[in-house]
């Protein structure tokens, strides 16, 4: 029999500004605890998702331009732009 995995996506702070929204999010999967920063920027038509150490979750999620070159999720699409 497979063992099923349990998780769970909370959203721990969201902002938006100027075409830009930024979520700081915490996922847990049965006992692994992690925090992702999700980038939605539609003056750019980008999309990209940022996990986190739980330590730098707050500076990423200020900044994540900044961490974008280690982002996990990453895609552009000129559809997505205003």
């Amino acid at each position: 029999m497979t063992e099923q995995l349990t998780y769970t996506r909370t959203e721990l702070a969201h902002r938006s500004s100027g075409g830009m929204e930024v979520t700081l999010v915490w996922e847990k999967v049965d006992d692994d605890d992690k925090t992702v920063v999700c980038v939605s920027d539609t003056r750019e038509g980008a999309y990209f998702e940022i996990e986190a150490e739980l330590h730098l979750a707050l500076d990423v999620y200020y900044h994540p331009h900044a961490y974008r070159d280690v982002s996990t999720v990453d895609y552009e699409d000129r559809r997505l732009a205003a």
